[in-house]
């Protein structure tokens, strides 16, 4: 299955080193391995192998190799050094690809003797907009909602394998990632303030609330939550403030990444597969073209709230409100398009009989709503 940034890593391979970042198991050995074939010849470097990690410290590949891979090089305590000094030397001869977890990106952040030689990619589950040959769209969205995004349960869409595998998963991301980077020793805490999140998808989360029910300090839970966010476990939504009289401030709220995390609650998933579909485009449009991107919510102390604000720039562009079934418009969905004139407006209800349009809004279904203006389409099919 071809994924929808192989194009553009293909061409920034041409003038740079490529890092290919995102969450655990989205795909990024995959994708990289498909690139290798379409390179010809290339050679592959996994420094969890013991034999890959000899090459890499001996430099064993071949004068021919187009494209090197190196995967989990991050584990490497001098990685930034070395791979800068191969690129430096041999990048004229080699097109290098450097492939990681979460954990990439947080190493990649540390300094910048880097700078100037590498373009950074992040690479998202599946979503309506990004979907394997042969599966349409009203079965991608049942999967979606179900078994979540990640391709290996995607493609599987087996409800009992999929919880294995994200308990496997988690496992890792809790045991692994977080106690090799965050200074966290009670994992059975962190697991409890996890499920409580998954049960506030869509909500505000107040962090004194969930730091009194762990049973820790509010510092505490706030640095947990961001190290789950560093992680690519689930991303916050802030809430956007400018030009709003009376705007709510602080509480953000929380989505997965992964939609099947959220609680098992047909709104509350379609919410986040809304959200997860919103932040893939923005950190696509980043990536590709080096827009500032923000995914904000809208909310006011008259209790007035729109779902998704999107900023591009620092500037308003986009409203969305998810519904489950209320085809009806969004009154605070009216009163903010008219006030704040985004560039669109749109309301998701995730059972619509019919679309519609009405005062600048247009009410849609999710399938709709992706199939339109996608960041990533070509002239052929994402799919060929």
């Amino acid at each position: 299955m071809r994924r929808y940034l192989e194009p553009d890593i293909l061409d920034d391979l041409n003038k740079k080193m490529v890092f290919l970042g995102g969450p655990r198991q989205v795909g990024k050995t995959t994708l990289a391995r498909r690139l290798l074939t379409a390179a010809g010849a290339g050679s592959y470097f996994n420094w969890d192998y013991d034999e890959d990690r000899q090459g890499i410290l001996k430099k064993r590949w071949r004068v021919a190799d187009t494209l090197l891979v190196f995967d989990e090089l991050h584990k490497f305590p001098r990685w930034k050094g070395w791979i800068k000094g191969i690129w430096d030397v041999e990048g004229r001869d080699h097109r290098i690809l450097v492939t990681g977890s979460a954990r990439l990106d947080v190493y990649r952040q540390g300094g910048d003797s880097l700078m100037g030689r590498y373009h950074h990619w992040r690479l998202h589950p599946l979503t309506l907009d990004e979907l394997p040959p042969g599966i349409g769209a009203p079965e991608a969205l049942a999967r979606l909602l179900t078994v979540g995004g990640f391709p290996e349960p995607f493609l599987s869409n087996d409800p009992r394998e999929c919880r294995r595998w994200r308990k496997e998963r988690f496992d890792r991301v809790l045991q692994e990632d977080i106690r090799d980077l965050e200074s966290i020793r009670n994992i059975q805490q962190l697991r409890l303030l996890l499920d409580l999140l998954r049960e506030r998808v869509g909500g505000l989360v107040v962090v004194s609330n969930l730091a009194r029910d762990v049973l820790v300090a509010p510092q505490t839970a706030k640095a947990w939550i961001e190290a789950l966010e560093r992680m690519c476990v689930l991303f916050q939504v802030r809430p956007h403030t400018a030009d709003i009289a009376r705007a709510v401030q602080k509480p953000p709220k929380v989505y997965f990444y992964d939609v099947a995390d959220a609680r098992d609650d047909p709104g509350a998933r379609l919410e986040n597969l809304v959200a997860a579909g919103l932040l893939k485009r923005l950190h696509y449009r980043e990536d590709r073209d080096g827009h500032r991107c923000e995914l904000r919510y809208i909310r006011d102390k008259e209790g007035r709230e729109v779902d998704f604000a999107v900023v591009i720039d620092g500037v308003l562009d986009e409203l969305v409100e998810v519904k489950a079934a209320d085809d009806a418009l969004s009154p605070a969905l009216a009163y903010y398009t008219r006030r704040l004139k985004p560039r669109r407006a749109t309301q998701i209800v995730g059972h619509l009989t019919r679309p519609y349009d009405q005062d600048g809004i247009r009410v849609t279904d999710p399938i709709r709503f992706f199939s339109e203006d996608i960041p990533w389409a070509r002239s052929a099919s994402i799919n060929d």
